[in-house]
């Protein structure tokens, strides 16, 4: 089995290439993330450490793929981003 060379460079983004992500969410996600448009201030830390890649440069999450782990509401310093239940956006 031959590995993959490393890339020379960081990635320009943390997104994967189109149709990696291909399984939607089960639907077993308790707490979405929601972004506060006039809390945040675009810093990015959000997006970078999405370990799915489903917060775009635009800052808008792809709850099709989210699962809901909170990361980047953690991550936000301002935060921007509160989780919300599930339950109430159904």
């Amino acid at each position: 089995m031959q590995l993959k060379k490393l890339p020379d460079r960081a990635p320009e983004i943390t997104a994967f290439e189109a149709g990696y992500l291909v399984s939607k969410n089960g639907g077993w996600r308790s707490v979405r993330p929601v972004i506060d448009k006039e809390r945040c201030v675009r810093c990015g830390q959000c997006y970078l450490y999405c370990p799915d890649g489903t917060i775009s440069p635009e800052f808008e999450v792809d709850y099709d793929f989210c699962k809901g782990c909170g990361i980047c509401a953690k991550i936000c310093k301002r935060g921007a981003i509160m989780l919300e239940k599930e339950a109430d956006h159904a």
